[in-house]
């Protein structure tokens, strides 16, 4: 246990809250000036990086290692079928997991090739945003496929972000994980991946709780004002989204933490156990998002028909209270010509008076019942 006592140091460096980060370029980290897939070939023997005069090929790195001892690990960002065809048939990797990672849009899963695993995670990265509006995006997607093998470990990454290359330096920066093979590479990355949920987790909730603070701040009269609806669908989708990502990940993990695997280090996998214990958290802190996100549509739904029923009853009281002048300007405009009112002396000034009082008697009423 000495070995790998420091592990989540390793994997887990210090992170600030994603929504005080700037908004730096993603680094896709493949040379826009090559033309092939593969970001970085590597053979690690007993923990340590082999140095080479050139850069491998991902063949010369098989060959090398089956001659002496260790194991290679390949970094591939968006390799196409035929970038990918070579190197599937080098390490004898299955055709449906060399077609999933080509075409990538996978749900993330954990299945078993022979003498190899082959392991999906979805990556999910805060979008960063002064003001959260109907077409704001919250989080982004992106893809990393793992091939865990006896003697190597190869990762093909889809989308702009979820780069590998600082993990890579972390982890060649402790040369007593790396000795444990590409099963310390899985964890490291799924625990890499997994960290990255619970940072967006905590970012997406500071944007529900400033949603539902809008929806239920009182606005004119001490009522609640309520929000854009719009704004609140598109934060569920985004939930929807993650959610996604962190539901299908629970069994692969679980997996990984409790089933004995040949190619899976004793020692490491009990640290699948903490990276199953963050995903059943985040997979938690997703449902009651969404569940959350539920009830407050609900709530600005039903405030907006609170809102419109406050408007009819201003205007139907209005209307009861301009009525009585109506109707008292509407009788006397009969031109009947026997109204003794019409030849009275004080006719005029009596029914002024007695339509004012009315009309005022009216207003108090309704304002004391609350309808003004």
């Amino acid at each position: 246990m000495s070995m790998i006592r420091d592990l989540r140091a390793v994997v887990r460096p210090s992170r600030a809250p994603l929504r005080k980060e700037s908004s730096a370029p993603y680094d896709t980290t493949r040379d826009p000036a090559t033309t092939t897939a593969v970001v970085d070939c590597a053979i690690y023997r007993d923990g340590r990086r082999v140095e080479t005069e050139s850069p491998l090929t991902p063949q010369e790195a098989m060959r090398l290692v089956r001659r002496d001892s260790g194991f290679v690990w390949i970094g591939l960002h968006e390799p196409t079928e035929d970038e990918f065809a070579g190197i599937a048939r080098e390490f004898g990797l299955h055709p449906l997991a060399v077609e999933d990672a080509v075409q990538a849009h996978q749900r993330p899963k954990l299945e078993r090739y022979d003498d190899s695993l082959f392991t999906v995670f979805k990556t999910i990265h805060y979008l960063d945003h002064d003001r959260l509006d109907s077409g704001s995006e919250v989080v982004e997607t992106g893809e990393v496929m793992c091939f865990t093998g006896r003697d190597f470990f190869i990762t093909v990454r889809h989308g702009g972000q979820g780069s590998l290359r600082g993990l890579r330096h972390r982890l060649q920066g402790d040369p007593e994980l790396l000795a444990k093979g590409p099963s310390a590479v899985l964890h490291a990355i799924a625990d890499h991946v997994v960290d990255g949920y619970i940072a967006v987790a905590d970012a997406v909730q500071d944007d529900i709780d400033e949603v539902e603070t809008e929806v239920f701040s009182p606005g004119r009269g001490g009522t609640p004002r309520g929000t854009d609806a719009g704004r609140i669908y598109q934060l569920k989708r985004e939930v929807l989204e993650f959610k996604r990502a962190v539901s299908p990940l629970l069994r692969p993990m679980q997996l990984l933490s409790e089933r004995p695997m040949r190619l899976i280090d004793p020692e490491i996998q009990k640290y699948f156990r903490d990276v199953a214990d963050h995903v059943a958290r985040v997979h938690e802190q997703v449902i009651g998002f969404d569940e959350l996100l539920n009830s407050i549509l609900q709530a600005n739904l039903a405030q907006a028909s609170v809102a419109q029923n406050e408007d009819m009853r201003k205007i139907t009281s209005w209307a009861a209270i301009i009525a009585v002048p109506t109707m008292v300007c509407g009788v006397y405009g009969m031109n009947f010509d026997y109204m003794p009112e019409t030849q009275w002396k004080y006719g005029y000034p009596v029914i002024l008076s007695v339509t004012v009082a009315l009309c005022l008697g009216i207003h108090r009423t309704l304002k004391r019942n609350g309808w003004l």
